[in-house]
């Protein structure tokens, strides 16, 4: 049961998005820019660091939504997801996103873990500036995601096949036109 009284049926973000409508358009902007707009890391690959993070974040809603957002658009689909879920490592990913996923990991952490070798490693493997901002950006937005949908108590399905619709419409309209409210 969430904390507060948020709208019937609305999983995870939707409900306090559509509970404060007015708080819900810089987010989904900032989701829209870091996850959907012109970048050098494929949507998939920018899904699979939100889904890694939450993942890390135990938050169900976010680590769920994204991965079958990450799933939709990656050849491995739902395979990549659970590999990263696992051991990045050994993962059916570039060399360049496994150092990017540490990366987002030591974020995760707290924002002075990541280290000038953590930077090194992406860049050796051919990560640019602004990939590695997009990294850490995509990571802090996504540790601020899951504690406000964590911290309200908000419910979140536990089936792949509940996030199915969502993932289709994310992904084919984005976040913002998505969102209820």
């Amino acid at each position: 049961m969430a904390h507060i009284a948020l709208p019937q049926g609305l999983p995870g973000l939707l409900g306090p998005m559509a509970f404060r409508p007015e708080t819900a358009k810089p987010p989904n902007e900032l989701a829209d820019a870091l996850l959907q707009g012109d970048s050098t890391l494929t949507r998939g690959e920018r899904e699979l660091i939100a889904t890694y993070v939450s993942r890390l974040n135990d938050c169900t809603f976010c680590s769920m939504s994204h991965g079958a957002f990450a799933a939709l658009q990656n050849d491995a689909g739902w395979d990549a997801v659970d590999a990263v879920w696992n051991d990045p490592s050994s993962a059916p990913i570039s060399p360049k996103l496994m150092t990017l996923l540490g990366v987002a990991a030591k974020v995760q952490q707290g924002g002075q873990a990541v280290t000038e070798e953590d930077v090194a490693a992406a860049r050796a493997e051919g990560a640019t500036d602004e990939e590695l901002h997009d990294t850490v950006l995509i990571a802090a937005a996504f540790c601020m995601f899951n504690r406000y949908v964590d911290g309200l108590g908000t419910w979140a399905p536990t089936e792949r096949s509940d996030y199915d619709e969502m993932g289709r419409q994310v992904v084919e309209h984005g976040y913002a036109a998505s969102t209820p409210g």
